[in-house]
């Protein structure tokens, strides 16, 4: 379970923050160089990443998982659980890019500079199941959170083949089955601008509602999917918009304690093992491990973007 938001503040920094909610920290923060080459676990078909990232995940000699990060192009990449809502591919084609889900995310951050460069290749991906697979790696769904330097973001669903990519004026995301839907259960809580109804939400909008609460519903304390959707939307909603990266940063971080998941291992099998927050601009990764009070720093400069050894920061 883990939630999204995205922020644009009033000098146009792009940040998007997440938290990972598992039910054990299994990423470091960590860096792949250009020209990265790894294999997908489906098929051990070789790729080679053509840009430089920072993010949260692993590599080793059998794997490398990426869970969000940003590239040197300001692209930046989350993974969620997609509850029962997956509808991968079993047979191989050899003229498609064939891969484990959770494989998704280091493939963008690595191939594409934008989420329009996306677009024009997602129909060439596919995401598989593992009934043919060269390793079996279980039935994990997972949709995806995607933002980059213009302000648009999208939400990839694998509801459909080809995948499905949907824009999200809203920046907020949870692991819901259905993002539709979640957009319709929001209407009880909030009223969105005809803008926002007829789908033409100019870039860069902070405010997708307008602001009137007469005759709604206030929000859930809950940490289902849901409630988390509608609790960090609504949250986001009635927040200033943030004027400069320094408030843009504080406001993320205090938007994802709405929806922080404390450890209770007595109820819940998972909680929010790490929050990330990412800039664009300056394409650097922010990481708060549950066990941190403070967040780890780590920034893809010119002079890291040239080192040619991954590195993982633990």
């Amino acid at each position: 379970m883990c939630t999204s938001i995205g922020i644009v503040t009033q000098d146009h920094y792009h940040i998007f923050g997440r938290t990972m909610d598992w039910d054990t920290l299994r990423v470091s923060p960590l860096f792949l160089p250009r020209n990265f080459e790894w294999q997908t676990i489906y098929d051990h078909r070789t790729y080679r990443n053509r840009y430089a990232l920072v993010g949260g995940g692993f590599t080793n000699l059998k794997r490398t998982d990426v869970s969000d990060g940003v590239n040197e192009k300001g692209l930046m990449v989350q993974k969620l659980t997609f509850d029962h809502g997956g509808q991968l591919t079993e047979e191989r084609h050899a003229d498609k890019v064939q891969l484990a889900a959770f494989e998704l995310a280091l493939y963008l951050l690595g191939r594409f500079a934008s989420i329009a460069d996306i677009a024009a290749h997602l129909d060439e991906i596919e995401l598989m199941t593992d009934t043919y697979s060269d390793v079996k790696f279980g039935h994990a769904e997972q949709h995806f959170a995607v933002m980059d330097a213009t302000g648009r973001m999208v939400v990839i669903e694998p509801s459909q083949s080809p995948l499905k990519l949907r824009e999200n004026p809203l920046g907020v995301l949870t692991n819901h089955p259905n993002f539709e839907a979640q957009l319709r259960k929001m209407e009880d809580y909030v009223t969105f601008t005809p803008q926002f109804e007829a789908g033409s939400v100019p870039l860069n909008t902070f405010h997708v509602t307008t602001g009137r609460l007469s005759g709604k519903k206030t929000p859930p304390g809950a940490y289902s999917p849901s409630a988390r959707f509608v609790r960090a939307a609504y949250m986001k909603e009635f927040a200033d918009q943030p004027t400069n990266l320094n408030t843009g940063i504080a406001t993320t971080s205090h938007l994802l304690d709405t929806v922080t998941v404390p450890q209770s291992r007595g109820h819940r099998p998972t909680f929010s093992v790490y929050r990330s927050i990412m800039v664009a601009e300056t394409k650097t990764y922010y990481f708060q491990a549950y066990s941190q009070l403070a967040m780890t720093a780590l920034q893809l400069t010119p002079e890291l973007a040239t080192q040619t050894t991954a590195r993982v920061y633990q």
